[in-house]
């Protein structure tokens, strides 16, 4: 037998692996019930293990492919431990959007992708009070936010860059505006000087990577083994210690403040008002919420949603501008003038769909966003870049429809679509604009040797800016 002729460290590998493939297999037996959805790929249970290796390094293709093969239908795309059940139409978003959540659910779609249980914990599983607070204080008090946001971006634009008068420099786009969004999102999270704290920003820019990789690794893990594996993929409870030393000071002076003056005592001086994401947790909180450990895994599970998303989006659109400088003279003009005046679900129960596709329950469903964004029956030459393509409100595709950054539809899901749209939308628009008004007002932009956009990267289904990319910046000239 094989195994003889090896060492016993490669033996207990060896077997290791076997066991995880026949986990794999066993666990992932339940798809056959979606033997009658067409495959991108191979059908075959065994065979579409192939397709779902493939997956790993060629999502955004496979998804392509599924939607020009199957437009305005179902399909499915394998995974390693699953089906995935991809929607494609108007008709068929808009019932996604309106099924109640008993039934599919998007919770239950992002608990099981993050593997929430194991990488946040059973609290943020069971408890999303940060989420109605998102959703209202935060949008609520942005009016009274944005000029201490808009300080903080124009700070730490100075104190990241440090430009020599007319000297231009080369920045790595991500590193260099990943703490710039974390400074400027945390000034309303906890307020000045923790903002600006180094170490406070590596803990909560690091948070998103070890979750992210944590729960990649998990999904790959049979279910009965994912308490025990979890104890050596996540240092989440290490992240929460350090973490906490920064916080937990903050947290008892504010308790002490409620505790003498009251949460809203008329007299409460006005010092004490902290109006920030930290303020509000803590007037929400209940039970063993109120803990400082707890209080302090919420704030980073806020940062966890907000850092990495909001530094994308930002580099995209920076690249895009620097590929194309033509169009920073107008949005100078109209900036001057302004100055003076994510859809996945989770079926908890079966579901059938208006083309008569049966979805039972347990099936992970998804929208095929990038698709759906780059198809040229929802938008006129949908590769071409287009910084106007949303501000033109006379073009005729957009006659009678929102185009602004913040509203969803079947046809725009940047954001989601529906009760589940990102509640945090909102500030992260505002944040974005104020970033990319301050670098256009204050820098000027281009590629090396006036080359083309770089490339963007995708992991699994997610368009990542190249990060070894690279833009010059100086101070602007005119």
């Amino acid at each position: 037998m094989i195994l003889d002729y090896l060492t016993e460290k490669q033996a207990f590998n060896a077997w290791a692996l076997i066991s995880v493939v026949l986990f794999a297999l066993y666990y992932r037996w339940p798809g056959r019930k979606l033997d009658h959805i067409p495959a991108v790929g191979y059908q075959s249970h065994i065979l579409s293990y192939i397709g779902a290796f493939e997956f790993l390094f060629n999502a955004q293709k496979m998804v392509q492919r599924g939607y020009d093969q199957y437009r305005n239908g179902i399909f499915k795309i394998p995974n390693l431990d699953r089906w995935r059940v991809v929607v494609t139409g108007k008709d068929a978003i808009e019932m996604v959007r309106k099924t109640p959540e008993d039934i599919l659910s998007f919770q239950d779609a992002v608990n099981e992708s993050l593997q929430v249980p194991f990488t946040l914990g059973p609290n943020i599983k069971d408890d999303l009070y940060h989420v109605p607070i998102v959703r209202n204080q935060l949008t609520r008090n942005l009016p009274v936010l944005l000029p201490a946001v808009r300080e903080e971006i124009i700070a730490a634009f100075s104190d990241v860059l440090r430009l020599k008068d007319n000297e231009w420099s080369n920045f790595k786009a991500m590193d260099t505006m990943m703490p710039i969004v974390c400074r400027a999102s945390n000034r309303i999270f906890v307020g000045a000087p923790l903002c600006r704290d180094p170490d406070y920003m590596d803990i909560n820019i690091k948070f998103t990577i070890t979750v992210a990789k944590a729960s990649a690794m998990l999904n790959l893990v049979p279910a009965l083994l994912r308490p025990f594996v979890n104890r050596f993929l996540t240092s989440v409870p290490a992240d929460i210690d350090r973490c906490i030393k920064h916080l937990e000071p903050i947290i008892e002076e504010r308790r002490k403040n409620m505790e003498e003056y009251g949460k809203d005592y008329p007299g409460k001086p006005v010092r004490m008002l902290e109006n920030d994401m930290l303020s509000w947790l803590m007037d929400e909180a209940k039970g063993d919420e109120t803990s400082s450990r707890n209080l302090t895994l919420r704030i980073l599970t806020v940062n966890f949603a907000a850092i990495h998303t909001s530094t994308m989006t930002f580099c995209h659109a920076l690249f895009h501008l620097a590929e194309h400088p033509e169009y920073i003279k107008p949005m100078r003009e109209e900036i001057e003038e302004i100055v003076a005046l994510m859809m996945d679900r989770f079926a908890r129960q079966p579901v059938t769909f208006p083309d008569g596709t049966y979805i039972p329950k347990g099936t992970h469903l998804t929208v095929a966003a990038h698709a759906l964004h780059t198809d040229d029956a929802a938008y006129e030459d949908p590769h071409t870049f287009d910084p106007f393509r949303f501000a033109d409100r006379t073009k005729q595709e957009y006659s009678g429809r929102k185009g602004d950054m913040i509203s969803t539809n079947t046809e725009f899901i940047a954001f989601g679509h529906g009760r589940h749209a990102c509640p945090g939308r909102f500030f992260a628009a505002n944040e974005l604009k104020l970033m990319l008004a301050h670098l256009v007002m204050t820098y000027d932009v281009k590629l090396e040797g006036n080359a083309e956009r770089p490339p963007n990267m995708w992991f699994i289904l997610s368009c990542i800016p190249n990060p070894k990319a690279e833009i010059l910046l100086r101070k602007r000239v005119d």
